[in-house]
């Protein structure tokens, strides 16, 4: 799955929420091809090798492919009022792609078929079509279209009279839907009734849809006005005239996330998270009546959450030191009670009409399932994909160090055989920042441990899940912070025998990629290679280049722009200290890329072609990320093949 916000996170793109999902890990492979001699490049950049195979063993050969190859899918999502029209998203076909499934017939059919894949999508609130975001090569820039559930028709524009842009949220009702788009103007927000639509809102700032109401009288807008998009304000407008019935802002550093609206018609209530005590946690806002309520559940670590279809509940999901859990609240009589999933991660859960629920749970060491959990309590396995499922891999074990901003919590793996010697070690940086490492299946990190390597998953300041004050640590300062947690990390695993000192691998995509070439150049002497997969090399280029989303969330993590904060964009940039760079690097970049473009890239690999530094580049025509199978296993061989040569262990 690609990355996530700031050069990783998906724009405000979210489509109906009634399904909660929970993090999505990062993306670790990003393209399909490497076609720099045909771009005109100046710099003919040495190409990554691609090896048939990474395993001499052809049993050992197989389990890693069959961990990609094996068909995964998301938690069904279903029509507000058709239940029995599910859509979700696999990769069954060979790309990930979205699915209908009738389940009164028990018919499942692919809808999109796409070179490059699909993977936002939703439905109408009466289950007769089918939405989806048509964006060309994985550049994200496009617009909303739709097709009928039942098949037989092509897609059409979903929204007429809505220019092409890079999505900021979508609410599709009866009679109303409301769609927001952001170009490098700003954020425009628009809807469509009775035949006619209309522009309601603009502005300079990030902005998106939100919420709309179940009887269709409300809108949730997200918005920045206040100049912070990463501590967003939410507005409740009347779609009668888009009038402002209520705003709602907490101040400097506190950001309000609107979830959904009540489930019942005539409910003005609004599930939101707020951050007003250090921490992500609930309230409910009768937008109306202007009452709120908050939600002190007494479980550490941070949640989110979604209504039953009575609202007389919540499903809340439950993050805590990389792992989730699922809950139940009782609105009525504050009452908490687990529904004892297993240890692991949740990928997405929604509460059905009858209160099963419906879940995909995975753990490092189990593929993932989707289940559902009958209100006696009764567990079983509701959609198995086809095919065969992926072997298993090896569990993690939780690492607690002490650095220089507090306790970093890491995720440590050890290949099944390993000896008792220091390892050869890959340290992976997830994407984001505002992301986190969790007990999650991946294919990725398992063939790190075939391979060999102890694997470390940092969960670095700027991680979610581990409360405000650490996901903001990094204002001012980002790459830097989080690379004063990863020496940390990497000092402990030294330490305490884990990873040999002279392999030490460092290795992330998209802000991860960012975070890989700045260790690469600010710590030269920690590292023995590099891989960095669709990163910010150049930062005043980036800037310059990506989509104005992300030059919002830049503003706010940074201070300014890079005119107003010159020192501070060049002290956090890896072309910086591109001349530091002693260790062989890999970068892999995508043509198409709108969050970390091409050109910054190409600056930085030229001033790396100037030096005496093995490096290769594995360049495709696509964006950030591939959603395509077959492209992920070819560029995890190129990652893995490259530190295994720079490392002398082939």
């Amino acid at each position: 799955m690609p990355p996530g916000h700031s050069p990783c996170a998906t724009p405000s793109s979210k489509a109906r929420r009634r399904r909660i999902q929970a993090r999505i890990p990062p993306a670790h492979a990003h393209g399909t091809g490497n076609t720099w001699q045909d771009r005109g490049v100046t710099t003919q950049h040495p190409p990554a090798v691609i090896p048939d195979r990474l395993f001499d063993d052809a049993h050992a050969e197989a389990r890693w492919r069959a961990r990609f190859h094996a068909p995964r899918m998301s938690v069904p999502d279903w029509a507000l009022d058709a239940p029995d029209a599910n859509i979700y998203v696999s990769n069954a076909s060979g790309v990930w792609e979205v699915y209908a499934w009738d389940r009164a017939t028990g018919e499942h059919r692919q809808v999109t078929d796409r070179p490059n894949g699909t993977l936002h999508a939703t439905t109408s609130r009466d289950g007769a079509w089918i939405w989806w975001f048509n964006d060309t090569d994985g550049d994200e820039f496009g617009s909303w279209v739709r097709q009928p559930f039942a098949g037989g028709g092509a897609a059409a524009p979903g929204v007429p009279g809505v220019h092409d842009g890079y999505p900021a949220g979508l609410e599709i009702g009866h009679r109303l839907v409301a769609v927001g788009v952001s170009t490098d103007d700003g954020s425009e927000l628009f809807a469509h009734a009775d035949g006619e639509t209309k522009r309601f809102y603009a502005s300079k700032d990030d902005a998106g849809i939100a919420a709309l109401s179940r009887d269709e009288r409300l809108l949730a807008i997200s918005h920045s006005e206040h100049g912070d998009s990463r501590h967003p304000a939410v507005r409740i407008l009347a779609t009668g005239g888009f009038g402002t019935v209520a705003d709602k802002w907490d101040g400097e550093g506190k950001g309000l996330t609107p979830l959904e609206f009540s489930p019942i018609a005539g409910d003005p209530r609004l599930l939101l998270l707020h951050e007003r005590r250090g921490r992500e946690e609930l309230l409910v806002w009768d937008v109306e009546n202007d009452t709120e309520t908050e939600l002190r559940l007494d479980l550490p670590g941070e949640v989110s959450a979604g209504w039953y279809p009575k609202a007389d509940a919540l499903l809340v999901v439950h993050f805590h030191e990389g792992r989730s859990s699922l809950y139940r609240y009782d609105l009525a009589t504050a009452d908490l009670s687990s529904l004892d999933t297993p240890k692991g991660r949740i990928g997405g859960a929604g509460a059905r009409p009858d209160g099963a629920v419906e879940y995909s749970w995975s753990s490092a060491a189990e593929p993932p399932l989707i289940r559902a959990r009958a209100t006696d309590g009764t567990d079983t396995v509701l959609l198995t994909p086809p095919g065969e499922r992926a072997p298993r891999s090896v569990p993690v074990t939780d690492a607690f160090v002490e650095g220089t901003g507090g306790r970093v919590h890491a995720l440590v793996a050890r290949p099944e055989d390993a000896g008792d010697g220091p390892l050869p070690t890959v340290f992976t940086l997830h994407g984001g920042p505002h992301s986190a490492d969790e007990d999650y299946f991946s294919a990725y990190r398992a063939v790190w441990l075939d391979a060999g390597f102890a694997v470390v998953e940092v969960n670095y300041r700027g991680s979610t899940g581990y409360g405000s004050a650490w996901r903001d640590a990094i204002e001012g300062r980002p790459g830097l912070t989080e690379l004063e947690d990863v020496a940390a990390v990497h000092g402990w695993a030294v330490e305490s025998g884990l990873a040999d000192p002279a392999r030490c691998v460092v290795a992330g995509a998209s802000w991860g990629g960012y975070l890989t070439l700045l260790a690469i150049g600010t710590q030269p002497d920690r590292w023995a290679a590099g891989v960095a997969g669709v990163p910010v090399a150049d930062y005043v280029a980036a800037y310059e280049d990506e989509m104005e989303q992300l030059r919002s969330f830049d503003r706010a993590l940074f201070g300014g722009s890079p005119e107003t904060v010159p020192a501070v964009y060049k002290e956090c940039s890896p072309i910086t200290y591109v001349d530091a760079v002693k260790v062989p690097v890999l970068v892999l970049a995508g043509d198409n890329d709108p969050r970390c473009p091409i050109r910054q890239i190409e600056n930085y690999l030229d001033r790396l072609a100037a030096r005496d530094v093995p490096y290769e580049f594995y360049r495709y025509d696509a964006g950030h990320g591939s959603l395509v199978i077959a492209e992920t296993i070819r560029q995890t061989a190129a990652e893995v093949y490259f530190a295994q040569r720079a490392l002398h262990l082939r």
